[in-house]
């Protein structure tokens, strides 16, 4: 572990200076913090004079932050290994004493470094979101946190296909497609599957019924109930499906930041509110339910219905089985790249050069 610690320290130390030695590298981040800037002075802008507002705020910019993260880290790790080796200077690389470990964790800690960077630029803005009020401590610690894992998880993606794939453009698509089946393929099946698995529901109504004018107000009751009138129609089984939405890496950074309610049970933030909207999907429907509005209005009874905090309280959390997922699924590709790296080669990739 001594010996292996350096070779990677200097893995690290070629690939950033190679990385902030061009200009590019700079309008990069430039860009990317005026579009923080822009959304956070949006969504300041449309609701930022009322206290408490901190909560939409700080959530509304780290989901931006983690969309321009995943568009972002792709194009940074994807050519990363396959890169080197269409340029030539792979094969000088592993004929020095550095093994192919050393090599793929070396720069899967640069692209990882590199993403990071994004998410340093967006710390000051952060930071304002934090001082309007309405964000608790935890949820800034935690939220980090996890968006930091997954932007990890972005670039060991990359840097793996890119050692698995020959050819760098086709391994960056792939790193995009990837990215993309996690974040909307998750949800185009979640929302297939349930709508083609639906039941059918049965619903009873029992409404107030109106008096006519031919009737005499003080003869009859002036709370009277109309017959029960029954609705049959399908309801999609979202909740056989809900699972799906775990591996999604912004319901892995709501579910694991959310808890943050007002005194009516309402969410104060967008981690909050996208959190059980997901645990919701987890409570199957009621396939023969009975509305009795007539004697509720009758007795002067309110119907009860759970607030979003009770529905967030009695389901269960999801983010930490979608973040153990991405992980496994990002040592899986680093491993697969350092399978494929390796030298001496016994077979080589048609196509592939050796320098």
């Amino acid at each position: 572990m001594t010996a292996f610690l350096p070779g990677v320290g200097i893995v690290l130390a070629l690939e950033l200076r190679q990385r902030v030695r061009g200009v590019a590298w700079y309008v990069l981040l430039g860009v990317f913090t005026a579009l923080v800037a822009l959304v956070t002075t949006l969504l300041w802008l449309s609701n930022g004079y009322t206290g408490g507002f901190g909560g939409f705020l700080f959530s509304g910019i780290l989901f931006f932050v983690l969309l321009l993260g995943t568009l972002v880290a792709p194009a940074l790790s994807g050519n990363a290994i396959n890169g080197d080796r269409d340029a030539g200077t792979l094969a000088t690389t592993q004929v020095t004493l550095l093994t192919t470990g050393q090599l793929v964790l070396g720069k899967f800690l640069a692209a990882w470094l590199t993403a990071l960077a994004f998410l340093l630029v967006s710390l000051p803005f952060l930071g304002f979101a934090v001082l309007t009020g309405g964000v608790r401590l935890g949820t800034v610690t935690v939220s980090i946190l996890v968006l930091a894992i997954e932007l990890g998880v972005v670039a060991a993606i990359g840097v793996g296909l890119s050692g698995v794939i020959t050819r760098p453009l086709f391994s960056i698509v792939v790193t995009y497609l990837a990215v993309a089946g996690l974040s909307i393929g998750t949800l185009i099946v979640f929302t297939l599957a349930g709508i083609a698995t639906s039941s059918e529901a049965r619903t009873t109504s029992i409404d107030v019924a109106f008096q006519t004018e031919n009737e005499d107000p003080a003869a009859t009751d002036p709370v009277r109930c109309s017959p029960p009138v029954t609705t049959t129609y399908s309801v999609p089984r979202f909740d056989y499906y809900w699972g799906v939405l775990a591996a999604n890496p912004y319901v892995v950074l709501a579910d694991a930041a959310a808890g943050s309610f007002d005194t009516s049970g309402t969410p104060s933030d967008l981690f909050s509110g996208t959190a059980v909207l997901v645990r919701q999907a987890q409570i199957p429907p009621d396939l023969d339910a009975t509305y009795d509005n007539c004697t509720d209005i009758r007795e002067g009874r309110t119907p009860d219905f759970d607030t979003p905090r009770e529905i967030f309280d009695r389901t269960v959390p999801t983010w930490f089985v979608g973040l153990a997922s991405h992980v496994i699924l990002a040592s899986g590709a680093l491993l697969w790249a350092t399978w494929r790296t390796r030298t001496p080669a016994a077979r080589l990739p048609r196509g592939s050069r050796i320098a």
